[in-house]
């Protein structure tokens, strides 16, 4: 079977260990390059044999992964990307099947083969990975770490179910969550993505002792679980589906809390939950941001409100809120709780302790919010709306430190000014491109990488972007390891970014900072070249004109080789160089001034709002006729 596996140009890419555009590169330069078998001429597919030969004879093959093989022949058996989830799905059960054991030919003996050295679950996780890749799943999968704070705030249930589950995160994640034997229920509208879940839930059942169902169907339209009342309901249902079932369903009784409107089908996924709970249990369902203050669907949060069927919404960022639910049983509470934060240790354990604290209240990220408050016109959900500002006592304290800086700060920008003066005779230079100069020895050019995988939680190793050389700010990205892709700055160096047609250039005085992408790096000998003699001259308005490169599609590219250097002597080149030091320090003042008047604006505002500031009675209002 090896012998009919196919390729695309990405998956040469990953065999060799190069990017994608090298293939592209390989297939013009290369008369021998082997030729498209099949696929189409924007997305062609090789024959693996042939691709393997000829990287074998460039020397460029690495050894093929198992992990790699087993893909390739899971997509020689489909044929064609849309029957993947089938054949994925079919030479998976194979593994959970014991009858199926001693034939499995094809892709299920790779997929065996692979489960055997990796484990039946590592083994699915990554083929359901590249299939997702093809698929453009990856967008529509709920993300991991939301995943796992969904089933957090649901907590230890004995049945979970998802109505919209995908390939299952959501039923995976509430899994993990407790130690309890439990019964997975899931339902999605995609036959493909139930069966994917399915399977993957029954692979995790060696480990657990949970009973998985999945059905495939629409739970809006045909609920395959009608009767069933779950501990948790999670859910992260398909918002951007409009036909939805609006008309069809006018009547239906699950509508306890009002007909949803028809473009927002959220509402009837909440209601859909909230029909699904036993006494006692919750859902949680990720909800988009709008769906907070929509008007349409004022009266169906109100109603939702009122009976407490409503108890927390959580804002994880500005386009994604989570709402928890549970369903009605006696009295109605008087507060819902409103938290702002994305941080999972943060939002649980605020929810763990509210039932304890009806006047709970952390300025910025929490608050227990009278339900009579938002009983207005709007019914806005919205927490950042109903939490208590921070640093209120604070605000006249704050005002009075941010004014003695800038005070400080005003009084040092005339002593930062360079001083220079016209010359009394142009002098006349020679100039040599900076290629030269590399050329010579008198300094290196130095690439970042095209794309870098950054940290999104702020740990890992600090990493210099673009907009922190035009700033002039400290390295605000992070990367999770110095690995041999990335180039650390070092004392000197000369930073240099593109800004529209000219140059941003900037001397490194730490070292250890990484260079990010989009940047060029230039290390001088510091007994042939000046730095900021250097980093200055490449900021000119004529370099930007001498280093444009046009390219086949009329549009110009910047190139930091072309820049042009005057050839002066160092001790002229270090008294350039202090007087462009000088002007950089003018530069970041100017901006930390910006930055400060914007501050005590916002103070300032907020000190008048809250009572805590006011002008001083001797203050001169000026003539008002004016």
């Amino acid at each position: 079977m090896r012998d009919e596996a196919t390729v695309s140009a990405t998956d040469i890419a990953r065999l060799a260990g190069v990017r994608r555009a090298a293939v592209s590169n390989w297939r013009r330069r290369h008369a021998d390059f082997p030729q498209p078998v099949g696929g189409t001429p924007i997305s062609p597919m090789f024959a693996l044999p042939e691709v393997e030969a000829w990287l074998r004879r460039q020397g460029k093959l690495r050894e093929l992964p198992l992990e790699e093989w087993a893909w390739q022949q899971l997509r020689t058996e489909a044929g064609d990307d849309l029957r993947l989830a089938g054949v994925l799905g079919s030479a998976t059960r194979s593994l959970i099947d014991a009858s199926a054991a001693a034939t499995r030919p094809g892709a299920a003996e790779a997929v065996a083969e692979l489960a055997a050295d990796r484990g039946p679950s590592e083994a699915f996780e990554f083929l359901l990975n590249r299939y997702k890749e093809i698929q453009g799943r990856r967008d529509s999968t709920t993300p991991p770490d939301v995943a796992r704070l969904m089933a957090a705030l649901a907590g230890d249930a004995e049945t979970v179910l998802d109505p919209a589950c995908g390939t299952g995160e959501l039923l995976i994640a509430a899994s993990q969550e407790g130690s309890s034997p439990r019964t997975l229920l899931g339902q999605d509208v995609d036959p493909d993505a139930a069966l994917l879940a399915s399977v993957r839930l029954a692979l995790r059942n060696g480990e657990r002792r949970d009973e998985a169902i999945v059905r495939p169907g629409d739970s809006l339209r045909a609920d395959a679980f009608p009767t069933t009342l779950a501990d948790a309901v999670l859910c992260d249902p398909p918002f951007h589906e409009r036909s939805w079932g609006h008309d069809e369903l006018t009547a239906d009784p699950r509508w306890e809390y009002g007909l949803p409107p028809r473009l927002e089908p959220e509402l009837a996924w909440v209601q859909h939950t909230l029909t699904h709970l036993a006494p006692g249990g919750h859902a949680v369902i990720l909800m988009p941001a709008v769906a907070a203050g929509r008007r349409p669907g004022r009266r169906i949060r109100a109603q939702l409100l009122r009976t407490g069927a409503l108890r927390a919404v959580v804002a994880l960022s500005a386009n994604q809120h989570i709402w928890l639910l549970r369903r009605p049983e006696g009295g109605t509470p008087a507060t819902i709780l409103m938290i702002d934060s994305s941080d999972q240790e943060t939002v649980v354990s605020t929810w763990e302790s509210y039932g304890d604290d009806a006047g709970h209240d952390e300025p910025a990220v929490s608050r227990a919010v009278p339900i009579i408050d938002l009983l207005d016109e709007e019914v806005d959900l919205t927490p950042a709306r109903h939490l208590t500002a921070p640093g209120s006592g604070r605000t006249a304290e704050r005002f009075g430190e941010t004014h003695d800086r800038l005070a400080g700060l005003l009084g040092r920008l005339g002593g930062l000014v360079p001083d220079v003066a016209p010359a009394q005779d142009k002098r006349e230079s020679r100039y040599v491109p900076v290629s030269e100069l590399a050329r010579i020895g008198h300094l290196t050019v130095h690439q970042a990488p095209l794309r870098g995988d950054a940290d999104d939680d702020g740990d890992g190793v600090p990493l210099l972007t673009a907009e922190d050389v035009i700033e002039g700010r400290p390295a605000s990205g992070r990367v999770a390891s110095a690995d041999t892709r990335w180039i650390a700055t070092q004392s000197g160096d000369i930073v240099v970014a593109v800004v529209g047609p000219r140059f941003a250039a900037r001397v490194i005085e730490t070292e250890g900072v990484l260079l990010g992408p989009q940047l060029s790096l230039l290390r001088v000998d510091p007994a042939e070249l000046d730095p900021h003699f250097l980093a200055g001259v490449l900021s000119s308005s004529a370099n930007a004109r001498s280093s444009t490169v046009q390219t086949t599609g009329g549009t110009g590219r910047v190139d930091v080789r072309r820049a042009r250097v005057p050839r002066l002597p160092l001790e002229e080149q270090r008294r350039h160089g202090a007087v462009f030091r000088r002007m950089a320090e003018f530069e970041s003042a100017l901006r930390s001034t910006a930055t400060l008047g914007a501050e005590m604006a916002r103070l300032l505002a907020d000190g008048v709002a809250e009572g805590t500031l006011m002008p001083s009675m001797d203050h001169d209002i000026g003539d008002q006729s004016r």
